[in-house]
């Protein structure tokens, strides 16, 4: 965690004023990319290889097969919310297809928290986020009682959900942050970890609490979420001997940062081959309960849809006066089609963290509530490798195959191979024998694109080869995420680690190890002033007499 004020060379020179070379494949507010247009890319293929290619990326392994023990499973949902921070394309595949760097980013390039903070509360874009009756902090939304299938002793009105509209609409800087309950749920952490900052460390100043949260939350991007993913010794070498590829200070119109897209498009892809098919979620969700007829297991991926107001059944006060039939048919509006609807969240559908993060033993079950909490375990996310679980070969709403879409998103996007990426940045890559290996790769062979290989399969395949079995990503993807993320923040103006402000900061909140701070410490530091917080549904005050 030293040496955070390494830059390279080059980037000396442009803060000196002494260097300054734009190149034209990069915009300001648009993706761009990092390599040289030069680099060879995959071959054409029709899209039926690639949809060939992409049915042998199906997990097929047991629940109890294929887990990475490293990594809890609450970081694949923190990197859905990283992401939400950093990239919001809008653009099709069609319209990717016409202009590969014509798609805007409507998000700013930067670990700044705008899909928590917007534009602040005095921005009239973003000031029915925060709470009028304590300004300078954020809404927070409460949950339903528990419903009749899982918990039903937990209370009504339980701070335990977003804040929404009257149709169940989040109030959220970023409405993709409610299109599944994890990421949902992790959104709500952050909402309230900078309220129980500003009430204890902040001096109910917003600025100061904005900005100690940021540079807490970018440590925890830095040296938590990204040293479970990486080789450690890549983020050292680029923190200490500087970025040698994402150079946006000397590519990019105005030396400002851009998402590269063969992060964007490839390399931070990898979280979903980190996704679960099913999920413990608390004492009442869980892989241990039976299946509900014509809806299955409660605990799957896909059900997680259902509990927000983006993808599924929350929506508000609407639900209150729908008939059977009109409950029907909203639902099958929705991307899942199940038959039913919600005003708000079931408050039995709060998150137990412990089984996300390695919190340690869930907290007990109240006396005489059922279920009796006899199936605790600590989700682990999957392998980094080529496989994706079956929900993602299916996406609800009639998305069809998420592996077939990432690998024509990076023909649309005019990514370079994963070989030619490997080569360029001088790091090992991968034999014949390494990248055709498994039934996977004797398609990668048959459909031609052994030798050239899509960026987003290699890094992943990468990761199952050379990154310890895929527990971690290989060394093209690790260097990539490692500039990107570290590129980042020397670039961001107001972050701890930009070299006019204080790359020698360390974390100052509670912790369990004092100037380092994790997910996990944000988590019981959130619960040290609000008891319960870690897992709502057992905490007796919540709990019905």
């Amino acid at each position: 965690m030293s040496g955070h004020g390494g830059l390279p060379p080059q980037i000396k020179a442009v803060r000196a004023g002494t260097l300054r070379d734009r190149n034209p494949r990069f915009m300001v507010g648009r993706f761009g990319h990092m390599f040289p247009a030069s680099l060879q890319r995959p071959p054409v293929v029709p899209d039926t290889a690639l949809n060939d290619l992409a049915a042998t990326m199906k997990d097929t392994r047991p629940e109890n097969q294929g887990n990475n023990d490293n990594i809890p499973a609450g970081y694949t949902y923190l990197g859905q919310f990283i992401d939400h921070d950093i990239t919001l394309d809008l653009s099709s595949l069609t319209e990717a297809d016409r202009d590969p760097l014509g798609e805007k980013n409507f998000r700013t390039p930067q670990l700044e928290l705008d899909n928590v903070y917007a534009a602040g509360p005095s921005g009239d874009a973003s000031a029915h986020l925060f709470d009028r009756m304590r300004p300078g902090k954020l809404l927070i939304g409460v949950a339903g009682p528990g419903g009749p299938i899982g918990a039903p002793e937990v209370k009504a009105g339980l701070p335990l959900d977003l804040p929404r509209n009257a149709q169940g609409i989040a109030l959220i800087g970023d409405a993709r942050n409610d299109e599944n309950l994890l990421v949902a749920q992790t959104q709500l952490a952050f909402l309230k970890f900078h309220n129980t900052v500003f009430d204890n460390e902040g001096g109910k100043d917003f600025d100061a609490t904005r900005k100690l949260v940021r540079w807490h939350y970018q440590w925890i991007v830095l040296h938590d979420f990204l040293t479970k993913l990486i080789d450690n010794n890549d983020l050292q070498d680029v923190l200490t001997g500087g970025r040698r590829f994402y150079l946006p200070e000397i590519q990019s119109d105005y030396g400002e940062a851009y998402i590269p897209v063969e992060f964007s498009g490839a390399a931070y892809r990898l979280g979903h081959s980190m996704v679960r098919q099913n999920y413990s979620h608390n004492r009442a969700f869980n892989p241990t309960r039976p299946p509900l007829p014509g809806v299955g297991l409660t605990s799957s991926f896909k059900f997680l849809f259902h509990f927000t107001g983006k993808s599924g059944g929350i929506v508000g006060t609407l639900a209150n006066g729908l008939s059977q039939n009109d409950n029907a048919a909203m639902a099958a509006q929705l991307k899942l089609g199940l038959p039913f609807v919600f005003p708000e969240l079931p408050g039995d559908w709060a998150i137990d963290w412990h089984r996300f993060y390695d919190l340690g033993p869930t907290t007990p079950v109240p006396p005489g509530t059922t279920p009796a909490d006899n199936a605790f375990v600590l989700n682990h996310a999957r392998l980094l490798d080529p496989f994706l679980v079956p929900e993602l070969h299916t996406l609800p709403g009639g998305g069809g195959s998420l592996p077939f879409r990432n690998l024509l998103r990076g023909y649309r996007l005019e990514l370079p191979s994963g070989q030619a990426v490997a080569r360029h940045m001088g790091v090992p890559v991968m034999s014949e024998a390494e990248i055709t290996s498994g039934d996977d790769g004797k398609m990668l062979k048959q459909v031609g694109l052994h030798e050239a290989t899509p960026l987003w399969y290699y890094i992943l395949k990468e990761a199952q080869m050379l990154g310890d079995v895929g527990n971690r990503l290989g060394p093209a993807g690790s260097r990539i995420l490692a500039e990107v993320f570290v590129g980042l923040l020397q670039t961001d103006p107001e972050s701890f680690l930009h070299p006019d402000q204080d790359p020698a900061w360390r974390p100052t909140l509670p912790s369990a190890f004092a100037g380092h701070f994790t997910m996990p410490d944000l988590l019981r530091y959130v619960a040290a002033h609000e008891p319960g917080f870690l897992n709502p549904i057992n905490h007796p005050p919540n709990i019905r007499p």
